[in-house]
């Protein structure tokens, strides 16, 4: 074959294992694409020592074996990641699953219960905030805080945008202070 048919074969199998390392990676495919990757090496070496004369297909032919290489090297650092225990398959595709899995009613029974374990974490730490600082717990109390966040929320909804507000406490001038932020996904 010419350069210019192999070129062109070149990108059309690299494209073609770049789909088929994407999905292996989210498990649509089950094994990795190793016959492939063996190919598309194969052309790179035998173009690789040859002088190419054709400047427009000697560019063509470099910047795909540079693509390849990156690839490679993203490749191979998933597939360590895989053999360590440390990739998780793309997240957004198994929350969607989740989320399509549970019906309404449960969803907001996991958010309610979410809240409560928030709350919950608030007011623990609060009181220990109010100690660190020897100040008296007595009065703090579960309802006394959601009471607190409840009254602040409209506030600072209207003013950050979004009613999706994460609280933390903190200790300013020797004061524990509830804090809000936007609640991270």
């Amino acid at each position: 074959m010419a350069i210019a048919d192999d070129v062109i074969l070149l990108d059309n199998k690299l494209n073609a294992l770049i789909t088929k390392y994407e999905q292996y990676f989210i498990g649509l495919e089950k094994r990795e694409p190793l016959q492939l990757l063996g190919e598309v090496e194969k052309l790179v070496r035998c173009y690789s020592g040859v002088p190419i004369a054709n400047t427009m297909y000697k560019h063509r032919f470099t910047m795909l074996v540079a693509r390849l290489n990156t690839y490679r090297e993203h490749w191979n650092r998933i597939l360590k990641l895989m053999e360590e225990g440390r990739y998780s398959r793309d997240r957004f595709i198994s929350d969607l699953h989740l989320r399509q899995n549970k019906p309404e009613k449960k969803l907001h029974e996991s958010q309610a219960a979410s809240a409560d374990s928030d709350l919950d974490r608030l007011v623990l730490e609060f009181r220990e905030a109010r100690k660190a600082c020897n100040m008296p717990v007595d009065k703090i109390t579960r309802e006394l805080i959601a009471a607190t966040i409840e009254k602040q929320k409209p506030v600072l909804a209207a003013r950050l945008g979004t009613d999706h507000l994460a609280f933390r406490v903190v200790i300013e001038d020797g004061k524990p202070k509830l804090k809000a932020g936007l609640r991270k996904h």
